[in-house]
């Protein structure tokens, strides 16, 4: 039975086809309206509310705790628990349930690559001084045949080959053969070797073009992102970034989380709609790419992906049920290379995809990335690399031994479980400062404000204890305050009053907001503080803070030490990285010697599993302080609230 009902999404304007049964949420997906959804339609985040307008639909009482009395008479629903009648229906999207485009890191600082000492011999003809691309295209020129000089075709191919690699075996594809001697012939015997060069002993032919295409090859390398994927287009010859693209992963409609999207995977959803979902997302980007640089989709003949150990399982389409199951296995953390094609890739019918290696189902390979790029693995000093999002991931370590490890950090920096926040898209409060009753603040793009994203809260948790409007513990101690109002008994703080915000609705953060938060930060410092205490050291001992991804972009530093998000050491030793994940990709993209360098940081990795740590809850407990129980850990901190609350005199 074909779809029959209209819905009618606004302010979009936008009418579509369904089904009686369908959720709003569903049909909101198939006409490419995203609305946000943290837990993937599981009806327990309470993010997607929407307005029925006209018509009527059916509503499931899960969602109706997610709504006061006024917003259900007005009509207000959760577009997951809302299913279609057989009637036609519109409803209007408020602003705070838009999924709108965000801040995306595209930026990255990396440690330049440099040749080892003792590496395996670089072809002298490549450009790129002590890379080696993992996919090239060599031009040849051959000699034509004669009674004297009676070589094979495939043969006098090998032979050319050799004369610019002498040290390396040659094969080729059986595809290759298809048509090789018209080939030749039709082409004054000058043709194009795409060749794939991972392997050190044998490098492989993939596909032979006609005359010279070698000035056509490029790469892509991706950071497929939870939340956003980056991508960027790398010209082979010259290593050079030719274009950038970057978007939201169309996966979001499925779970804002890893653990939300497994769920849909391995339940009522299966595996096609995520996997059709990050392949499209990229395929989108590509052609952006494409169109940016002036190339055509042939010219590409390599993908490096970067992503956690999730999100690059469903971009190869292999199941991440047993990745959240105790033992928590995934299918693989090292990946065989595959032909983009046959997962979907747009791009040269036999360009390559690589995946960076993970180390285990919750440190993945864009931390192999990550630790790759900044260099870390490197250098005698010891170093950590902070990674925080839902998870947070922290490596320790240096050029002798590395451990890591993931801190469920929840979703409160990221938007989920506080009441008006949100991610950093336009309207969203970046920065927060209060002095005594004045509260100033900016929101990303400069207009009026719709929410608060991670780093905001952040702002704002440390100016609450600045203030003393908040206790150490998190408690409201200043009910005075003309900014904190009590709302059926729970006590929040006003950072935008509802003629100052868009959506005609007050932007508080609250007792229940600040608790989340508090447990968010705690699980990322107590994790580093176990790391670090089983190697008998201490935070005064990390020479060098890595913070990368698009949240750490974002960080006011003195601030996330004063909540005691991040150890307290001196300001200089710790610095943002960017987009390390794409980084990283970009480096293996554009070496062979690099992307074999990440498979043995993934496996000098020593992962510890928190969750079953004697030691983790004990610390995460001290943890739930602002900064900390133990102030000693925290000098700087204790000295700035004492500095600031005589100038106030309190």
């Amino acid at each position: 039975m074909s779809p029959s009902i209209r819905v009618t999404f606004q302010p979009e304007n936008k009418t579509v086809l369904a089904e009686s049964g369908e959720s709003l949420l569903d049909v909101a997906g198939v006409a490419g309206i995203y609305i946000n959804s943290l837990c993937g339609g599981q009806g327990v985040c309470g993010k997607c509310r929407l307005k029925v307008v006209k018509g009527v639909v059916d509503f499931n009482s899960k969602g109706v705790g997610f709504l006061d009395r006024k917003e259900v008479d007005a009509g207000y629903v959760l577009a997951c628990q809302a299913t279609l009648r057989d009637e036609d229906v519109e409803v209007w999207i408020p602003p705070e349930s838009r999924q709108e485009e965000e801040q995306i890191l595209m930026v990255d600082h990396i440690v330049q690559y440099t040749a080892p000492e003792r590496m395996e011999k670089e072809p002298s003809s490549l450009p790129i001084p002590y890379y080696n691309p993992l996919c090239s295209k060599i031009f040849l020129q051959l000699p034509e045949p004669s009674l004297q000089d009676n070589l094979s075709d495939l043969e006098r191919i090998y032979r050319e080959l050799h004369r610019k690699f002498p040290d390396v075996k040659w094969e080729a594809d059986f595809s290759c053969l298809k048509n090789l001697a018209r080939l030749l012939r039709d082409n004054q015997w000058c043709v194009t070797a795409l060749t794939h060069m991972l392997d050190p002993h044998c490098y492989h032919v993939r596909a032979l073009e006609p005359g010279d295409t070698s000035g056509r090859s490029y790469g892509v390398a991706i950071d497929v992102g939870t939340t956003t994927i980056v991508t960027q287009l790398i010209d082979h010859k010259t290593g050079q970034i030719r274009a950038v693209e970057a978007s939201h992963n169309q996966q979001a409609r499925y779970g804002e989380d890893v653990i939300s999207r497994m769920v849909f995977a391995c339940g009522r959803g299966g595996m096609d709609p995520l996997k059709n979902a990050v392949v499209t997302t990229i395929n989108s980007l590509v052609n952006s790419l494409v169109a940016a640089a002036g190339i055509n989709h042939q010219d590409i003949i390599s993908f490096v992906a970067a992503g956690n150990t999730t999100m690059t399982h469903l971009l190869l389409g292999l199941e991440p049920c047993t990745i959240r199951l105790e033992p928590y296995i995934p299918t693989a953390t090292r990946f065989p290379w595959a032909r983009a094609a046959d997962v979907g890739l747009i791009g040269h019918p036999e360009a390559t995809l690589h995946c960076m290696p993970c180390v285990s189902s919750y440190v993945g390979g864009d931390i192999t990335a990550g630790v790759l790029a900044c260099g870390m693995n490197d250098k005698p000093e010891l170093s950590a690399l902070i990674d925080i999002g839902t998870n947070g991931e922290i490596v320790i370590g240096n050029n002798e031994w590395l451990v890591c490890c993931s801190a469920s950090a929840g979703p409160a920096f990221e938007g989920g479980g506080t009441k008006c926040g949100m991610r950093a898209t336009r309207g969203a409060i970046q920065k927060v400062r209060i002095q005594g009753p004045q509260v100033t603040y900016e929101t990303v793009g400069g207009g009026k404000a719709k929410g608060i994203c991670g780093s905001g809260l952040i702002d704002l948790m440390a100016e609450l204890v600045a203030e003393d409007i908040i206790d150490q513990s998190g408690k409201f101690i200043r009910l005075d305050h003309p900014q904190v109002q009590v709302v059926d008994g729970v006590p929040e703080f006003v950072v935008a009053h509802p003629h100052e915000s868009e959506t005609g609705h007050p932007v508080v953060i609250n007792q229940d907001d600040i608790g989340n938060l508090m447990k968010s930060k705690a699980a990322v410092l107590a994790a580093m503080k176990i790391l670090l205490e089983n190697l008998g050291l201490t935070f005064r001992d990390l020479e060098r803070i890595y913070v990368a991804g698009g949240f750490g972009a974002h960080l006011d530093i003195e601030k996330s030490i004063r909540i005691g998000l991040l150890p307290d050491v001196p300001l200089e030793r710790v610095q943002f990285i960017g987009n390390s994940s794409v980084a990283g990709a970009r480096q293996c993209l554009l070496s062979t010697h690099a992307f074999r360098k990440a498979g043995a940081i993934a496996r000098q990795m020593t992962y510890f599993e928190l969750s079953v740590h004697p030691g983790f809850m004990s610390e995460f407990i001290a943890a739930l302080f602002l900064p900390h129980t133990d102030m000693e850990l925290f000098p700087s901190v204790k000295t700035y609230l004492a500095q600031r609350r005589a100038r106030a005199g309190r």
